[in-house]
């Protein structure tokens, strides 16, 4: 088990190169897709070791396994357009049945034992964008990973926001209490209330990212054609939600974002945060600097000359 220096020392942004795996529901909408994206772009501060397909359940898809395949198969897209390669899994299939029980997958046993081979002095960061059920499968699986790992989770909304019923945390709420309470160091990134700030525009993705390569291309032309699904002929912003989760690996000296230690909340399953006072400390991101995570991505994103 972590002693506080140790557990305080692993929620500071770091400063060096660090090893993470990303867990993506990739074809839920258009942000996991930059968020991929931007750390790929970044091999310079983020080693990507594997990529990991979340199920989601909405209106693409029939049910949260078709929603894993679909996010996999993306997945296997935006590696082709940035031209690398990575390890790639199968995530579940389905949510926790209960807290107790994994929903086993490649996904979740590469995590297991992947996550074992690092130490509190060098863990391994788990980037999660979606449902988190890969991830505490993986905890379930192997509960003394815990010590070893920092996840950075998208999920839930804002303390303050009048309910928890957001996308990412209501699909498995079982999964989030496992993770949560497993005693893993954990950064917080809300959705509503903090990360709904980090909006973007059609004209704004094509100035710094369009013709820039055949990613960037991608990026833009998903994004557009989402929102002119839902909102041609209308003025519209698109909240580039999960990207804020890798910009926190970037947020040395709180360049990108403001964010603060506070005990780790408890997601209850009548969407409501349980605060106890005696829980472990976590790291709560409240402000996203909007200005200079944009810029810091974008950079990175349209690095190289036309592909």
């Amino acid at each position: 088990m972590l002693n506080a220096d140790q557990r305080l020392k692993l929620l500071e942004p770091p400063r060096a190169m660090v090893d993470l795996v990303i867990d993506a529901d990739a074809y839920n909408e258009i942000d996991d897709q930059f968020a991929i994206a931007y750390a790929l772009r970044s091999p310079e501060r983020l080693n990507v070791q594997a990529i990991y397909a979340a199920p989601f359940l909405n209106a693409r898809v029939t049910a949260p396994g078709e929603g894993m395949e679909k996010s996999y198969q993306e997945i296997l897209r935006l590696l082709r357009l940035a031209k690398l390669t990575r390890p790639v899994y199968r995530g579940a299939t389905d949510y926790l049945p209960d807290e107790g029980t994994p929903s086993p997958s490649d996904a979740a046993r590469d995590l297991a034992a992947r996550a074992m081979d690092y130490t509190p002095e060098r863990p391994l960061y788990v980037v999660a964008l979606g449902a988190i059920t890969n991830v505490a499968s993986a905890l379930l699986l192997n509960p003394l990973m815990a010590d070893r790992v920092v996840v950075v989770w998208l999920g839930g909304n804002a303390l303050e926001w009048p309910h928890n019923r957001e996308f990412n945390i209501r699909q498995d709420v079982a999964a989030a209490r496992v993770v949560l309470a497993s005693g893993a160091p954990l950064v917080l990134l809300p959705c509503f209330g903090v990360v709904s700030a980090f909006t973007t525009t059609e004209h704004e993705l094509r100035h710094w990212l369009g013709g820039r390569n055949a990613l960037c291309d991608y990026l833009v032309e998903n994004t557009v054609a989402e929102a002119e699904r839902y909102a041609k002929g209308h003025v519209w912003s698109r909240v580039i939600w999960d990207a804020t989760a890798v910009g926190w690996l970037m947020n040395e000296d709180g360049r990108l974002m403001q964010d603060r230690l506070m005990p780790t909340p408890v997601p209850e399953y009548d969407h409501r945060w349980r605060c106890p006072a005696d829980a472990p400390l976590c790291r709560y991101v409240y402000q996203i600097k909007r200005d200079a995570l944009f810029e810091d991505m974008f950079v990175r994103l349209a690095r190289g000359a036309a592909e």
